[in-house]
């Protein structure tokens, strides 16, 4: 991992640590801490999805125009002057446009993050580079919520006050680490630099490409069946159905983090090597089964230490497939993308990511308060087959290179150890015949950190 890539994980890891004080504890600091009631710690929460479905259309464009290190700095410095005015704001429209000042510079951070992960990583590199950077992400949540734990005091709004200041911080730490790094030179070839007018029809070359097209779809069905599920309609079900404690709860949360802390680069080793499309499918089919001991756990009434164990199962199941799609699916994005569009094709999964968890909970939490479980969990076992099959579709349509890189050489020109090599996506009509990715599809980016 070269010093740049360094500086941007070190900076991500410390912004998630950040989150994680007042993640856990927002909703309870809007309605109660403040005593602006539970629809507005509602509004507050679809104001931070709301915010991100604004910015994400124009955030993409940007990167490519300008780059992503001003994107990404202007970011951080949004969230933090947002996450401190969350922390001072004592009525319901001050709050309101804290978050959503929050959710903008949180949304436009995202995605220039992941685009400088492109440009500081090789076709070798990526996987592991973006699945380092989805361990720190948990790791720092949860080691944040711990001591943020630890910190607040419901009866002491001051003690939410130092929570938010610790976040904006993080978040200003995640701006100047960002501001030091070194990005590799832009490239003396034709199309790769970032400008005006290469950044122009971005939107429209995602639409015309199929595959991008296929896995914006499969990734709507994944967070929606999955991240969107965990605080509206699984966590209902559990304590309404399977009846655990809230505490209980807690502890499935926590059994969630822990395998993707400790299985993280375990699985990596597995799967960095096989077949992208095949990887995703296989989550399908784990998350169908945590979906069915989901469902089991509401019909085991005779013993709660089984259903208890079923719920902690679910959970687990759920963090084992995370840990396998984020060596994957981030870097598949990067290589469907033309290297003057990275930035577009980042932000473009990121609002297809965005709808997904604002209507995942959205119907998640309709279905839990008419109380159709049944239906409801029907629903997601359809949802995770449903990936499976998609997987495999969209796998139909990569080409060798874009679906397993690492069985692909790279090409021997410009690919020197100091190179990034962007794979470019190929066109519907010869992906079914390419049998691997040519010499002219691909662009080496010397390395300068």
């Amino acid at each position: 991992m070269g010093a740049a890539l360094r500086r941007i994980q070190l900076g991500n890891a410390l912004s998630a640590f950040g989150n994680g004080f007042t993640v856990p504890f927002l909703f309870i600091y809007v309605a109660q801490v403040r005593d602006l009631g539970a629809s507005t710690a509602g509004v507050v929460l679809a104001t931070f999805a709301v915010a991100a479905l604004v910015v994400l259309p124009f955030t993409g464009r940007a990167i490519d125009r300008r780059g992503p290190l001003p994107v990404a700095v202007v970011g951080s410095v949004t969230a933090a002057v947002g996450s401190m005015g969350l922390g001072l704001a004592d009525s319901e429209p001050l709050v309101i446009a804290a978050a959503g000042m929050l959710g903008a510079g949180m949304a436009v951070v995202q995605p220039a993050l992941a685009t400088m992960i492109v440009w500081c990583s090789t076709t070798a590199t990526r996987s592991r580079a973006f699945a380092t950077q989805f361990f720190l992400n948990n790791l720092g949540l949860g080691i944040g919520g711990l001591i943020g734990g630890l910190l607040v005091d419901i009866s002491d709004p001051s003690s939410f006050v130092r929570l938010f200041s610790i976040e904006a911080a993080m978040f200003l730490v995640l701006g100047a680490a960002i501001a030091t790094v070194r990005l590799p030179k832009t490239p003396k070839v034709e199309d790769a630099v970032p400008t005006d007018e290469t950044a122009k029809g971005g939107w429209r070359t995602i639409f015309a490409d199929r595959g991008m097209v296929q896995l914006c779809l499969l990734g709507f069905v994944m967070f929606f069946a999955c991240y969107g599920q965990f605080e509206s309609g699984l966590s209902a079900f559990a304590v309404e159905v399977t009846r655990i404690s809230p505490a209980t709860l807690g502890v499935a949360l926590a059994a969630n983090t822990a395998v993707i802390v400790l299985a993280q680069f375990v699985v990596l080793r597995l799967v960095e090597r096989r077949r992208r499309s095949r990887v995703i499918a296989l989550v399908g089919l784990i998350w169908t089964v945590a979906w069915l001991v989901a469902g089991v756990s509401g019909l085991v009434h005779g013993s709660q230490a089984v259903a208890t164990a079923a719920i902690i199962g679910t959970y687990m199941l759920f963090g084992l497939g995370e840990s396998m799609l984020s060596p994957t699916v981030a870097p598949l994005v990067a290589d469907l993308a033309p290297s003057r569009l990275i930035g577009q094709y980042n932000a473009a999964f990121a609002l297809v990511k965005q709808l997904a968890l604002a209507l995942g909970p959205a119907v998640g939490g309709l279905m839990a308060g008419a109380g159709v479980y049944t239906a409801y969990i029907a629903m997601l076992v359809v949802c995770s087959l449903g990936i499976s099959v998609l997987a495999l579709r969209m796998g139909k349509r990569l080409t060798p290179g874009q679906d397993s890189p690492l069985r692909v050489p790279a090409p021997e020109s410009g690919s020197g150890p100091g190179s990034i090599v962007v794979r470019r996506s190929v066109p519907a009509e010869r992906a079914d015949s390419a049998q691997s990715v040519p010499a002219s599809a691909a662009e080496s980016v010397p390395a300068s950190v």
